[in-house]
């Protein structure tokens, strides 16, 4: 993609089907010739105009408003123009054909996934935190995930990732000082207190990895497995969370033969709950099939609903096939026992005089009772699932941030804790100080795009949309 940036693009810059407007945009050089051919008229800058859009014999294809954006006021930073028609498919289809058709003799192509975006950031429009932003504020699958993806795109994330490399950029400026004059008396690390800077740098760090963090809650959500065996209620418990009854509940065990998914919202966070068939030694073909798929879940979730069966917690066989499940659950997957079905607990098991009773209902290790049919129990649950994810109840503040931001900021950690050591260590160790702080460096400016190879600038941008 980056080797094909110097011709100019177009693209419709709407989402396919039909709507009350679709935007046809082009970037280049110049878009004179596109303004000409098209229009028929010069355009005031950043001024809508209505007209009739021309195709080559002069008839018109559609009228509606044409703005042209000249460089480098314009989102790519080149020339833009852009073409509000009526958003049928086929009306902008003969649309885009002009503008390629107009501009052929320029070499105008259509634009890649992401280009326009892509264009932006080599232009120096905005940084790469910021474009990416972009994308999660179209994606954003919530209200606080929506905000957090703004004040990302208003460079809110990029001015902390500045701020901490400013610091780091001093610290290095001092370490190097000292590797440059090495014979001078004055001991310039520890007159500039480079320790004391490094701890507070590293303080700031954490503060804004734990936002980062908070961030990417809302951005990817968590991957909740409700797992147990067959008819423990986890298909209730889905129903329940949903608000909706989008799994079949039978008394029949083994309903649930395949995955069942649905992503729901706790205080902004998304949820994606995934529905498994029942556990269980002795299944036919077909739900044996099911079970596989659910451990496949339970291998790559984020945490486990692990459902147990209240009517059933007397029973020996039932408690052997629980702990037989449980032996099974990966050891790096946080586990919540959950018991269902507490709604049907006698009413004698509750009261005090009662209390051997309910133990043998309600066992001993039951962390959380629940009734998926009646909904008691479910904002516990709720409550539990955000304190396993680390979600921490402040969105306002939060940015939006991926996966290879926090990935990049751990690294930024490890190197700021070996270059920790360094000093502790003293002079003999000042170059080993300094290649640690530069690679510190290096991982923050890989956040905004200061320090990035070509090949991931490809792979985040071919995920845009077409148009953007």
């Amino acid at each position: 993609m980056l080797a094909r940036l110097d011709q100019p693009i177009a693209a419709i810059a709407t989402a396919p089907g039909r709507g009350a407007v679709g935007i046809v945009r082009v970037s280049a050089k110049s878009v004179h010739p596109i303004i000409d051919a098209v229009c028929g008229r010069t355009l005031k800058p950043r001024e809508a105009t209505y007209l009739p859009f021309r195709a080559a014999d002069g008839s018109p294809i559609d009228q509606g408003l044409a703005i042209h954006f000249p460089a480098p006021n314009s989102y790519t930073g080149e020339d833009v123009l852009e073409l509000q028609a009526h958003g049928g498919p086929v009306v902008l289809q003969l649309l885009l054909a002009r503008c390629l058709e107009a501009g052929a003799p320029m070499s105008l192509r259509v634009a890649e996934p992401g280009e326009f975006t892509q264009r932006a950031f080599l232009n120096g429009k905005l940084d790469l935190a910021q474009a990416e932003a972009i994308a999660d504020l179209i994606d954003a699958s919530t209200e606080a995930a929506a905000r957090s993806a703004t004040r990302s795109l208003a460079g809110e994330f990029s001015r902390e990732i500045h701020a901490l490399r400013d610091a780091l950029v001093h610290l290095r400026m001092l370490v190097e000082a000292t590797l440059d004059f090495p014979e001078e008396e004055i001991d310039f690390l520890q007159k500039a207190d480079a320790a004391g800077q490094l701890e507070r740098l590293q303080a700031n760090l954490a503060r804004v990895m734990q936002r980062a963090h908070q961030g990417a809650l809302l951005r990817e959500g968590i991957n909740v497995v409700i797992a147990g065996q067959p008819n423990a209620g986890k298909s209730s418990l889905l129903n329940a969370l949903a608000g909706a009854e989008l799994a079949i509940v039978t008394p029949i065990p083994g309903t649930t033969r395949d995955i069942v998914r649905q992503t729901i919202q706790i205080e902004g966070v998304p949820l994606h709950v995934v529905d498994t068939a029942g556990l269980r030694e002795g299944a036919d073909t077909v739900e044996q099939i099911g079970i596989e798929r659910a451990w496949g879940q339970i291998e790559g979730a984020d945490a486990v609903v692990f459902l147990h069966d209240l009517t059933r917690a007397g029973d020996p066989a039932y408690r052997a096939a629980d702990e037989v499940i449980a032996a099974k659950l990966p050891g790096d997957v946080p586990v919540i026992d959950v018991w269902n079905k507490n709604d049907v607990i006698p009413a004698e098991a509750g009261t005090q005089g009662a209390q051997k009773n309910r133990e043998s209902w309600v066992p001993a290790s039951a962390g959380m009772t629940l009734s998926a049919k009646t909904g008691a129990g479910l904002d516990t649950l709720r409550r539990k699932l955000l304190e396993v994810a680390g979600w921490q109840a402040a969105p306002e503040g939060v940015f939006i941030a991926r996966e290879r931001h926090l990935h990049a900021l751990r690294r930024v950690d490890a190197h700021l804790m070996e270059a920790a050591a360094h000093i502790a260590r003293g002079a003999q160790v000042l170059d080993l100080l300094a290649e640690e702080l530069r690679l510190a460096q290096n991982a923050l400016s890989e956040i905004t795009g200061e320090f990035s190879a070509d090949d991931l600038l490809g792979v985040i941008f071919s995920r845009f949309c077409i148009g953007k």
